[in-house]
Protein backbone atom coordinates (compact mmCIF):
# COMPACT_ATOMS: atom_id res chain seq x y z
CA UNK A 1 0.00 0.00 0.00
CA UNK A 2 1.14 3.35 -0.79
CA UNK A 3 2.07 5.61 2.37
CA UNK A 4 0.73 8.97 0.64
CA UNK A 5 -2.14 8.10 0.04
CA UNK A 6 -3.84 9.50 3.29
CA UNK A 7 -7.68 8.23 2.20
CA UNK A 8 -6.47 4.47 1.24
CA UNK A 9 -4.72 4.25 4.67
CA UNK A 10 -7.63 5.70 6.79
CA UNK A 11 -10.09 3.79 5.27
CA UNK A 12 -8.39 0.37 5.70
CA UNK A 13 -7.03 1.21 9.72
CA UNK A 14 -10.97 2.31 10.15
CA UNK A 15 -12.20 -1.42 8.86
CA UNK A 16 -9.17 -3.15 11.02
CA UNK A 17 -10.71 -0.90 13.98
CA UNK A 18 -14.42 -2.29 12.92
CA UNK A 19 -13.45 -5.49 12.56
CA UNK A 20 -11.98 -5.74 16.24
CA UNK A 21 -14.76 -3.60 17.53
CA UNK A 22 -17.30 -6.23 15.97
CA UNK A 23 -15.52 -9.17 17.61
CA UNK A 24 -15.53 -7.43 20.96
CA UNK A 25 -19.10 -6.33 20.42
CA UNK A 26 -20.14 -9.78 19.68
CA UNK A 27 -18.16 -12.01 21.93
CA UNK A 28 -18.51 -9.58 24.81
CA UNK A 29 -21.54 -7.78 24.70
CA UNK A 30 -23.52 -10.54 22.93
CA UNK A 31 -24.87 -8.12 20.24
CA UNK A 32 -24.78 -9.22 16.90
CA UNK A 33 -27.50 -6.96 15.13
CA UNK A 34 -25.87 -3.46 15.22
CA UNK A 35 -22.27 -4.71 14.96
CA UNK A 36 -22.57 -6.99 11.74
CA UNK A 37 -24.08 -3.58 10.10
CA UNK A 38 -21.50 -1.51 11.16
CA UNK A 39 -18.84 -4.74 10.04
CA UNK A 40 -20.73 -4.63 6.70
CA UNK A 41 -20.58 -0.41 5.64
CA UNK A 42 -17.00 0.06 7.68
CA UNK A 43 -15.56 -2.87 5.72
CA UNK A 44 -17.29 -1.51 2.68
CA UNK A 45 -15.44 1.99 2.91
CA UNK A 46 -12.21 0.61 2.15
CA UNK A 47 -13.18 -1.66 -0.11
CA UNK A 48 -14.86 0.50 -2.22
CA UNK A 49 -11.61 3.24 -2.20
CA UNK A 50 -9.50 0.45 -3.56
CA UNK A 51 -11.77 0.07 -6.54
CA UNK A 52 -11.43 3.61 -7.30
CA UNK A 53 -8.19 3.15 -7.06
CA UNK A 54 -8.71 0.62 -9.83
CA UNK A 55 -11.15 2.11 -11.76
CA UNK A 56 -11.15 2.20 -15.48
CA UNK A 57 -12.30 5.68 -16.02
CA UNK A 58 -12.21 9.12 -13.71
CA UNK A 59 -16.12 8.12 -14.37
CA UNK A 60 -15.58 4.54 -12.46
CA UNK A 61 -13.26 6.16 -10.01
CA UNK A 62 -16.30 8.85 -8.81
CA UNK A 63 -18.33 6.22 -8.54
CA UNK A 64 -16.63 4.23 -6.56
CA UNK A 65 -16.05 6.96 -4.50
CA UNK A 66 -19.33 7.85 -3.85
CA UNK A 67 -20.35 4.55 -3.08
CA UNK A 68 -17.58 4.51 0.05
CA UNK A 69 -18.49 8.05 1.02
CA UNK A 70 -22.25 6.43 1.35
CA UNK A 71 -21.24 3.48 3.55
CA UNK A 72 -19.23 5.98 5.75
CA UNK A 73 -22.38 7.98 6.49
CA UNK A 74 -23.79 4.50 7.22
CA UNK A 75 -20.89 3.57 9.35
CA UNK A 76 -21.07 7.06 11.19
CA UNK A 77 -25.11 6.43 11.81
CA UNK A 78 -24.45 2.79 13.15
CA UNK A 79 -21.47 4.33 15.41
CA UNK A 80 -24.50 6.88 17.00
CA UNK A 81 -26.92 4.22 17.46
CA UNK A 82 -24.19 1.90 19.47
CA UNK A 83 -23.55 4.58 21.64
CA UNK A 84 -26.54 5.79 21.89
CA UNK A 85 -27.97 2.11 22.78
CA UNK A 86 -25.05 1.92 25.58
CA UNK A 87 -23.11 -0.53 23.37
CA UNK A 88 -19.97 1.71 22.91
CA UNK A 89 -18.53 3.87 25.72
CA UNK A 90 -18.61 7.97 24.90
CA UNK A 91 -14.96 7.30 24.66
CA UNK A 92 -14.64 4.70 22.16
CA UNK A 93 -17.80 6.37 20.02
CA UNK A 94 -15.80 9.62 20.17
CA UNK A 95 -12.83 7.62 18.64
CA UNK A 96 -14.58 6.46 16.14
CA UNK A 97 -16.56 9.34 15.09
CA UNK A 98 -13.67 11.51 14.81
CA UNK A 99 -12.12 8.53 12.60
CA UNK A 100 -15.40 8.57 10.20
CA UNK A 101 -16.18 12.23 10.26
CA UNK A 102 -11.85 12.54 9.14
CA UNK A 103 -12.94 9.64 6.25
CA UNK A 104 -15.92 12.00 5.07
CA UNK A 105 -14.37 15.29 4.85
CA UNK A 106 -11.52 13.89 2.86
CA UNK A 107 -13.66 11.87 0.45
CA UNK A 108 -15.99 14.92 0.29
CA UNK A 109 -12.63 17.09 -0.67
CA UNK A 110 -11.82 14.51 -3.45
CA UNK A 111 -15.46 14.36 -5.20
CA UNK A 112 -15.25 18.55 -4.61
CA UNK A 113 -12.20 18.33 -6.75
CA UNK A 114 -13.35 16.05 -9.04
CA UNK A 115 -16.59 18.08 -9.73
CA UNK A 116 -14.58 21.50 -10.07
CA UNK A 117 -12.37 19.51 -12.54
CA UNK A 118 -14.98 18.30 -14.76
CA UNK A 119 -16.54 21.93 -14.58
Amino acid sequence: MKKDNIIQTKSYNFAVRIVKLYKHLSQEKKEFVLSKQLLRSGTSIGANVEEAIGGQSRKDFFAKLTIAYKEARESHYWIRLLKDTDFLSDKESESLTTDIEEILKIIGSIQKTIRNTNS
